[in-house]
């Protein structure tokens, strides 16, 4: 089985825990204004390679991996849009007991039976979930990313359900997603999860800006600066409170 794949990164150190493998996966169905990667939207794009030959390079990296407690993280564009190719490649990485991570916005989720049954699959040999709750509010988030985030909410209680580890990741963005009220929305959601281990604040960058300049796309958040640390500080207080009045006494 071939997977598409835009691009790697090795020995990257912000996408899950220790050193690791990042393989950034073509393809997403969702357009977030802020997105930093609009080149992994197009199905088509990207180059095809082989659970075999990414197995080979990765393995390459085992000794980083084993002494800083890294590993292998897939993302993207939406890495489960190839639920099957991750799949195949995650099985043969645990018989070389290598870490494993998915970094999804969960865009693709159903519970339709088909992708529920690769999906359950995939979960026995992922590790680690990095999961990116974008914006709380339906109708704004689908202003900010082009859908609606009924099946993404969705996606998160399935986590749960399956009790497989999340870090929760949230871009705040002046004016898109840094509201209190919403924050405290999204609070008390995340707070109704039993499977989350982390929350991050990822302030919002133009970093990425000069890619949508390339593709010939307009940047809709022109004229947005990134937040301040005090707004930084004050979203991670918010995000983490509920959460940990929510865990259970010792």
């Amino acid at each position: 089985m071939k997977g598409r794949i835009h691009s790697i990164e090795t020995l990257g150190t912000v996408d899950g825990p220790g050193l690791r493998y990042i393989i950034f996966t073509q393809g997403c169905l969702l357009r977030c204004q802020f997105c930093h990667n609009p080149d992994t939207w197009k199905m088509s794009g990207g180059k095809e390679m082989s659970v075999e030959e990414l197995v080979k390079d990765i393995i390459k990296y085992k000794d980083f991996f084993d002494s800083s407690g890294g590993g292998v993280t897939v993302s993207g564009g939406e890495p489960l849009i190839q639920a099957e190719f991750l799949l195949e490649l995650f099985t043969e990485l645990k018989k070389h007991d290598i870490h494993t991570c998915i970094d999804s916005s969960g865009g693709c989720f159903s519970r339709a039976p088909h992708f529920i049954e690769t999906l359950d699959k995939l979960m026995d040999v992922t590790d680690l979930i990095l999961y990116d709750l974008k914006q709380i509010d339906p109708e704004k988030h689908k202003i900010l990313t082009g859908v609606s985030n009924a099946h993404i909410l969705d996606m998160a209680r399935y986590l749960d359900e399956k009790n497989v580890p999340i870090w929760v990741r949230h871009v705040l963005i002046p004016g898109g997603s840094d509201d209190d009220v919403l924050l405290q929305r999204l609070s008390d959601f995340i707070a109704t999860l039993s499977n989350v281990e982390r929350i991050d604040v990822l302030p919002y960058h133009k970093l990425g800006v000069y890619k949508w300049e390339t593709l010939g796309l307009d940047y809709p958040l022109e004229g947005v600066e990134p937040p301040s640390e005090e707004r930084v500080k004050n979203a991670e207080a918010i995000l983490n409170r509920e959460k940990t009045i929510a865990l259970p006494q010792s």
